[in-house]
């Protein structure tokens, strides 16, 4: 996309005053992990959900017509439904800050607003039985900071799968030339589709990226594309999967206007995964806006309805937010280290990697 540029740390972090930390197990039958988005006060937050099989937190709070506005942490997490749970953590851990939706005047009395939203990595690569609790949400929490995170096997994408690659977790984020405004995203890439076209190994949204996104990638050896085709037909597929997404920006938004962004990071994942928004996939791309800078003000019949000058800056942002999903689900590809019985592209397709003489 002409006009932007990666921030300096290329992941969501680059939207000031948004922190993010993970906890994960793996080993001892282990192979699960939570990650949580801690935002500055006055986020406004808002959800769209695309898959048949989502397991889902107080997403319906996320609505553009209902009361809260603000989102005080986003939670993603392994484990399916069960996972939700480490949601519970995260409110706690906000509660002791007295963060939250205020419901009284007396100290505690507050609400923290937490959407959450998990995969599914069930016995994936690890035991059924082991999956995240509130103890993995409070951990995460806790560990939450304004700084470069890690990616790959990490946290929510620690037992992620992508088709019969590994998945993770990845990131990426955009700076407009024109207004300033960033935008990023996080991603725990878990589809049952794949980022790879069979045909010739490249990932779908490889020319998407930004310098400095990754090395510089070739189309792979014939060699290896029929050795994954073979892998992918020959390998049943896990029964049901899920990608989540944090979709975030500084620009000043409605909640509507959040929803919309939201929409947008869903085409970012068509863009960079073949087939997505299945029966199996419980797709979830969350977006946030914190607020730092403002848009044109021009509106035609109320709030919901954005025209002149901030129609087109709005228009912008949506592309810029597709397009920074679907790079980082390439940087999530890429980190990606093997596990749960499957290799990474890395160990699928090193001549992708490998500069040739």
């Amino acid at each position: 996309m002409e006009g932007v540029r990666p921030g300096p740390r290329n992941d969501l972090t680059d939207v000031a005053g948004i922190a993010v930390g993970h906890h994960h197990r793996r080993g001892r039958g282990w192979l699960t992990g939570t990650t949580v988005v801690r935002t500055p006060l006055g986020t406004v937050g808002s959800v769209d959900v695309r898959g048949g099989g989502p397991a889902t937190r107080e997403t319906d709070a996320l609505a553009p017509d209902t009361l809260v506005q603000d989102v005080d942490a986003i939670c993603l997490s392994g484990g399916s439904a069960y996972g939700l749970d480490a949601a519970s953590g995260v409110m706690a851990v906000l509660a002791e800050a007295e963060r939250g939706f205020r419901v009284g005047a007396e100290p505690g009395r507050v609400v923290p607003i937490v959407p959450a939203a998990a995969l599914f990595d069930l016995g994936v690569g690890g035991r059924f039985d082991l999956r995240p609790d509130a103890s993995f949400g409070r951990r995460a929490a806790e560990a939450a900071r304004p700084r470069t995170f890690a990616l790959g096997n990490v946290g929510a994408g620690a037992g992620a799968t992508a088709g019969v690659l590994k998945g993770g977790l990845g990131a990426a984020s955009a700076v407009a030339d024109g207004h300033g405004c960033t935008v990023a995203a996080l991603v725990a890439l878990n589809p049952a589709g794949s980022p790879v076209d069979p045909a010739t190994g490249r990932l779908w949204a490889v020319d998407r990226l930004l310098p400095g996104d990754a090395p510089r990638l070739r189309t792979p050896l014939r060699s290896e594309v029929a050795a994954h085709r073979a892998a992918r037909d020959e390998a049943r597929r896990a029964p049901f999967n899920t990608s989540l997404v944090v979709v975030a920006t500084d620009a000043l938004l409605t909640k509507a206007e959040c929803h919309r962004l939201a929409v947008a990071g869903h085409d970012g994942l068509a863009r960079a995964v073949d087939p997505i928004h299945g029966y199996v996939d419980g797709d979830v791309v969350f977006a946030l806006a914190t607020g730092g800078r403002g848009l044109p003000a021009g509106v035609e019949h109320g709030p919901p309805r954005p025209a002149g000058d901030r129609l087109v800056e709005l228009s912008g942002l949506g592309a810029m937010a597709a397009d920074v999903v679907a790079r980082a689900v390439v940087r999530a590809t890429l980190a990606a280290e093997a596990a749960a019985g499957r290799p990474s592209y890395r160990d699928a397709f090193p001549s992708a990697l490998r500069s040739r003489s």
